[in-house]
């Protein structure tokens, strides 16, 4: 168990065309004073080293605003002894089953207070509440001397306790479930490598979503801000407007307003309200996720609201918004009318392991529960798969959408980035989708492990 409070005073300033920035974990009005004085002299030895003048985007002033995310419980106020007891339940519940030899389960909780303040008058106070409920199970194969794991499908959620006991997820029927699938997973075969068509869903998906498109539209990263540490991308600015990203069928937003959202605010760390926009539309690049700093500095109008500092101890960076596909302007298809159109495939369900580039182009993704298609039915599982694709080839490859019933906004806690490094909690939301002759591998036989098919 981890309980941690943490509590700061953080001051950013523009002076002389240069940003100063300075925090304090002492509160009170002589240490406010003093660290404007370090965030001035700060800015005043870093201004002859700039190549360009620090400019931020006019945004209007939001005046006196009070915000919060959408919540019941406050995860704060429940006991730990009620916390324990939940988790105990549903471990005991599924440690009763045939075939699970081993039961994990944790809950990350965190409530965030920020009051923002500046000179041109806007005052915000705001409250983000987060939960991430997570059971993991093991099965030992003792045949082969290994073993196999399962993990809940449910995402981490802009919500409060609630979440736990119902409200959003259904907890009953994933439990019921895990069992009987953990043991067929023990006994199916291992993939065959080769091309197939995917129907992906969402609980795999928006971890391709998150690092093959997120990360590829921050402006920051497209400008060469981040390549001393997390990366570059593909998508340039001087691709703006022409990239090919993806079939016609691709439209992705960014959304700092999606209800339930864990990237969603009333304002960002620089006083823009939150919005959506539009990132890719009709498969082309056609807009970046931006500050204040970077709109004004690229000549791209008003901020979209992505400055955000994990701590009053560390500076707004620009960062991710709720990075979503969008479905099919329809109830359907469903996953099960997507996976009726494929002769030989595999539809992925969970999210696992992940590998890609610097520049976002390469990558590979595991999954927890994958099921081979046969034509246009689901026959079984099969295990050891990843799949592999170049990202504008894999974006070009979708196929079909599912509709709105297949629509869910996954996500994680713990997206980094900068040096030094901060933490931020996004989501993806995105529907069930179609992928055309994608290469799978099979890796236990990638990884040199014997006993792969």
């Amino acid at each position: 168990m981890v309980d941690d409070t943490e509590l700061g005073l953080g001051l950013r300033l523009v002076h002389g065309g240069s940003i100063g920035f300075a925090a304090t974990a002492a509160l009170g009005t002589d240490s406010a004073a003093g660290v404007a004085d370090e965030a001035v002299a700060l800015a005043r030895a870093t201004a002859s080293t700039l190549a360009v003048r620090v400019e931020l985007a006019d945004e209007p002033v939001a005046g006196t605003v009070q915000w919060s995310s959408a919540y019941d419980v406050d995860p704060t106020t429940v006991p730990l002894n009620a916390k324990i007891e939940q988790l105990d339940l549903w471990s005991e519940r599924l440690l009763r089953a045939r075939g699970v030899d081993h039961v994990t389960a944790y809950v990350l909780c965190v409530v965030e207070d920020k009051f923002f303040a500046d000179l041109a008058g806007s005052r915000v106070t705001q409250r983000r509440v987060r939960v991430h409920p997570v059971v993991e199970v093991y099965a030992v194969d003792a045949s082969r001397g290994t073993f196999e794991s399962m993990r809940t499908l449910a995402p981490p959620v802009g919500r409060g306790w609630e979440y736990l006991t119902g409200t959003g997820w259904d907890w009953d029927r994933e439990l019921d479930a895990i069992p009987d699938l953990l043991a067929e997973k023990v006994a199916a075969p291992s993939v065959e490598e080769g091309v197939y068509d995917l129907v992906i869903e969402p609980s795999n998906l928006w971890l391709t979503i998150h690092e093959s498109v997120g990360h590829a539209t921050e402006l920051d990263r497209a400008l060469g801000y981040e390549a001393a540490y997390a990366g570059t991308s593909f998508a340039t600015f001087d691709k703006l407007g022409s990239l090919r990203y993806g079939s016609p069928l691709m439209h992705v937003t960014g959304d700092r307003t999606a209800e339930h959202g864990l990237a969603t605010v009333g304002f960002d760390d620089e006083g823009v309200a939150a919005q959506q926009f539009d990132l890719v539309r009709q498969g082309v690049l056609v807009g970046y996720q931006l500050d204040r700093r970077m709109a004004s500095e690229n000549e791209l109008g008003r901020s979209n609201g992505c400055a955000f500092a994990d701590s009053p101890l560390h500076i707004p960076i620009q960062r991710m918004a709720n990075v979503s596909l969008q479905p099919a302007d329809a109830e359907g298809p469903s996953t099960d009318e997507l996976v009726s159109g494929v002769e030989r495939g595999v539809l992925v369900v969970g999210d696992k392991s992940w590998s890609i580039d610097m520049q976002r182009h390469n990558f590979q993704f595991t999954g927890q529960r994958f099921f081979r298609v046969e034509r246009g039915r689901v026959a079984g599982q099969v295990k050891d798969l990843a799949y592999q694709s170049r990202t504008t080839e894999f974006w070009g490859s979708l196929e079909a959408l599912g509709g709105r019933s297949t629509y869910v906004l996954g996500g994680a806690f713990n997206c980094g980035k900068g040096q030094p490094g901060q933490v931020a909690a996004v989501s993806h939301g995105c529907p069930s989708a179609l992928f055309r002759n994608v290469r799978v591998l099979n890796a236990r036989s990638e990884a040199g492990i014997s006993g792969a098919a």
